[in-house]
Formats: structure tokens, C-alpha cells, sequence
């Protein structure tokens, strides 16, 4: 899941970067303030819903030009993200944040959430922490 050439190692690498640095302001922030705050604050909820745009844009823009996030290939990057964004704009991780963040409007990133979510692999995975929940 890991591409062997320089070029697409790379760019895989660089997206793991990316996401390591950027969903802590989508969980710990904006996931933080509008769903688990005891106490709803405008401020830090707008400021985190800025942020969690931004990179939903910048994904969206992204996967306009490729089919995966780091190329033509599935990755260990997507999974990463998906982990996140993917599940952020299906609504299963914080309850009316997509419909809040107008995640439908991200139609790229919207259809590779759905082409991953739809992976066997993804799906057994899903269905054994479910399990695990029970």
C-alpha cells in the first residue's frame, strides 16, 4: 500500500504528513466543539468549521485530478484519510456535521468516500470494530 518508486512513495508520504498534521483540527477541534463541547461556543465552532472546510476543499480539488489521493493507486494515504474525511462526509463520525459542513457540495471527495467505503477490505474492517462496540 506503499508505492516502491521515489515519485509515488513520495506522495504518499507527504499525504500521511498531511493528514497526521491536519485532523487533529477536524477531531480535536471541530469535532471537539460541535459535537462533544459540553457548552456550544460560536467562536471556536466557526473557527474549526473553517479549517475543516478548507481541507475538504483542498481534498476535493485534489481528487478532481486523480482517482486515489496520492495518484492512480490505492494507498495507505487513503485509508488514513478516509479514517477521517471519508467517514466525516458519509456523516459517521460526528452526528449532522455533514449536513452542517455542506459536505455534498464536495462531490469529488464525496465519490471516493463512497469508492472506499464500498472496499471488502474496508467493510470487514468496519464490521469487526462495530463488533468490538458491542
Amino acid at each position: 500500500l506503499i508505492p516502491s518508486d521515489l515519485p509515488g512513495r513520495t506522495e504518499v508520504l507527504n499525504w500521511l504528513f498531511w493528514q497526521t498534521g491536519a485532523a487533529p483540527f477536524l477531531g480535536g477541534g471541530f469535532g471537539h466543539f460541535f459535537n462533544y463541547a459540553p457548552e456550544k461556543i460560536e467562536y471556536p465552532i466557526n473557527r474549526f468549521t473553517m479549517e475543516a472546510k478548507r481541507q475538504l476543499d483542498l481534498l476535493d480539488k485534489e481528487l478532481a485530478k486523480k482517482a486515489y489521493i496520492a495518484g492512480d493507486e490505492y494507498s495507505i494515504a487513503d485509508i488514513a484519510i478516509w479514517s477521517w474525511y471519508g467517514q466525516l462526509v458519509q456523516d459517521k463520525l460526528y452526528p449532522g456535521a455533514a449536513e452542517f459542513l455542506d459536505a455534498a457540495s464536495y462531490k469529488q471527495l464525496s465519490a471516493w468516500a463512497e469508492k472506499i467505503a464500498a472496499r471488502p477490505a474496508v467493510q470487514h474492517g468496519l464490521a469487526a470494530e462495530y463488533q468490538e462496540l458491542k
